[in-house]
């Protein structure tokens, strides 16, 4: 496919926003994809791509993190696994079976989450009460919401987060921080099959990586900048529009 300097110059934007947008409260999918369907690759390329490219956002803000020492990676390894394993097996299913079906419940689960977000009184930067063990949630959301995400995708962030604060008891920012590692697992999962299926359109990927990098980097700062008073409002804006999208399609 042929790039015209317009074309790069959207696609880089594209990245460089959704990126920006992912590392605070998920959703860049949703300006990616459109972005990638716009420039002529079929669905499932377009889906295979948006994985490449979001890996570059996602790994971008997780190094941020780690460096500003709110995630200990060797403290959540086990987490990591199973998030992978999740993902990858989501994603050799998602190629035998078709995923419309969740089309409907996955809009009333985002809704909750934001009424969840934007209501809850204990919700800030301080950790409170743990109710699970992270074994127990590594087995049950790193692997669940994994697969889903190498399955179907919309909301992956917003699972995540909605794990960490309400079963271990994390504060909103420590939360985000961890929800981009494992997001960034399960992305790296699901591009590996769908490279060996072929389906990744790497210019495009990689045009829109470039922007991903940049706009994953200044979200990653601004979380940890502002906080709570920024997650909170765009958690609850992102779950809202990614339910309207997938509800008007």
């Amino acid at each position: 496919m042929e790039l015209s300097l317009e074309l790069i110059l959207l696609l880089f934007a594209a990245g460089a926003l959704a990126g920006f947008v992912d590392a605070i409260a998920g959703g860049g999918g949703m300006i990616a994809l459109p972005a990638l369907l716009f420039a002529g690759l079929t669905p499932a390329q377009a889906l295979a791509t948006n994985k490449l490219q979001g890996s570059f956002g996602t790994l971008s803000a997780s190094w941020y993190f780690v460096r500003r020492g709110l995630v200990d990676l060797r403290s959540i390894a086990f987490m990591i696994g199973c998030t992978f394993v999740g993902s990858a097996l989501g994603t050799l299913l998602v190629q035998q079976l078709d995923p419309s079906f969740l089309t409907g419940a996955i809009p009333v689960l985002l809704i909750l989450i934001a009424l969840y977000f934007g209501f809850s009184p204990r919700l800030g930067e301080e950790d409170v009460q743990q109710r699970i063990s992270e074994r127990a949630f590594a087995l049950t959301i790193g692997f669940g919401i994994g697969f889903y995400d190498g399955f179907f995708g919309p909301g992956t962030g917003s699972f995540f987060a909605l794990g960490f604060v309400s079963l271990l008891g994390f504060g909103l920012t420590k939360a985000t921080a961890h929800t981009k590692v494992l997001n960034l697992t399960s992305n790296l999962a699901s591009l590996l099959f769908f490279v060996a299926g072929g389906q990744v359109a790497w210019t495009l990927g990689l045009v829109m990586a470039l922007g991903q990098l940049i706009g994953g980097r200044l979200g990653a700062h601004l979380v940890v900048l502002k906080g709570a008073g920024l997650i909170r409002p765009l958690v609850v804006l992102i779950c809202i529009l990614m339910s309207l999208k997938l509800l008007l399609g």
